[in-house]
């Protein structure tokens, strides 16, 4: 497979899964082929933005059409794995690309952009439009001066002074796992959250990280309240508003699933009375990354674990 190849499917597979849907996600995409053609000044503009609307996933170096035997994946690759990749092809298991989940470079710069998405999917969970886009504007903006000064750009030039491509893949992997998880329990109707907490304890990636002493737990609620209405929040760039959680409950949802969760969100989800359970940050990140290879890579490919990722296949 051609690098482009393996990155344009994941694009195409992360909008066929995208929680909002891809009616949303196409108009989404008409919208920003119109502000472009709006545009008086397109300099510096980035073109990729009209049919990827993923900010956070981009390839970041390299010939876009290099065949890829061998790919070293990560959750974070910084400096250290993109000299590991150097290294693991000195001793003469070349590797031709390097894919982080977490964005690095300009998609990491960009990540704020794909946060808007939450809103929609919100959305469909109870939460009032304008309310949703009103909260997560102050968030994103909140997002946008946090990234302002950091040093995005150190893995990309490193593989680059080793002439080694890199691409990350952030957005349509969490949608993999927000979706897939979000299809179980919309099947199983978990009637307590102990039975969500199993249902998420019994999948490959969780038991993985449970014997790292990380697995899933309730770190707002108990194991014994009534599940109800269940919300999986793995997507959407990073955590949203703090500020949503009473609309939330007061729309019918008693239970959120999560990769983590910061101490002010918790305490605001606890005023709300509604249920968290943190599957895990890493864990979910594997899983998603395992069901979109799943999808879009064959045989040809052979991956190479690295930075917390761990390939198990469901095929």
């Amino acid at each position: 497979m051609k690098i482009k190849d393996i990155f344009n499917a994941a694009i195409k597979r992360g909008i066929e899964l995208d929680p909002r849907g891809e009616e949303e996600v196409s108009a989404v995409l008409l919208d920003e082929k119109k502000a472009y053609g709006d545009l008086k000044d397109k300099a510096g503009y980035d073109e990729e933005r009209l049919t990827n609307p993923y900010a956070d996933s981009r390839i970041l170096y390299g010939d876009a059409d290099r065949e890829v035997k061998r790919m070293l994946v990560g959750i974070d690759m910084e400096v250290g794995e993109v000299l590991l990749a150097d290294r693991l092809s000195d001793k003469g298991k070349k590797i031709d690309l390097i894919m982080a989940h977490h964005p690095e470079g300009r998609a990491m710069a960009s990540l704020y952009d794909v946060m808007g998405m939450q809103s929609a999917i919100l959305a469909k969970y109870g939460l009032p439009m304008h309310i949703g886009e009103s909260l997560m504007d102050e968030r994103i903006k909140e997002v946008e001066r946090r990234l302002l000064p950091v040093n995005h750009t150190r893995a990309v030039d490193a593989a680059k002074l080793l002439d080694i491509p890199i691409m990350c893949v952030h957005t349509p992997t969490d949608n993999a796992v927000a979706t897939h998880l979000q299809n179980i329990f919309d099947s199983e109707s978990p009637r307590l959250v102990s039975d969500v907490l199993k249902l998420i304890k019994d999948m490959p990636e969780y038991k993985v990280a449970m014997d790292e002493t990380v697995g899933p737990r309730v770190v707002v609620g108990t194991e014994g309240r009534r599940a109800g209405k269940i919300f999986v929040d793995m997507t959407g760039g990073t955590g949203g508003s703090k500020k949503v959680y009473e609309g939330l409950s007061t729309a019918g949802i008693s239970t959120i699933v999560g990769m983590h969760i910061g101490e002010d969100h918790r305490k605001e989800a606890a005023k709300h009375h509604v249920n968290v359970i943190i599957a895990g940050h890493i864990s979910s990140d594997n899983m998603g990354i395992n069901l979109l290879f799943d999808d879009i890579l064959d045989d040809s490919v052979e991956v190479v674990e690295a930075s917390g990722f761990r390939r198990i296949s469901r095929k």
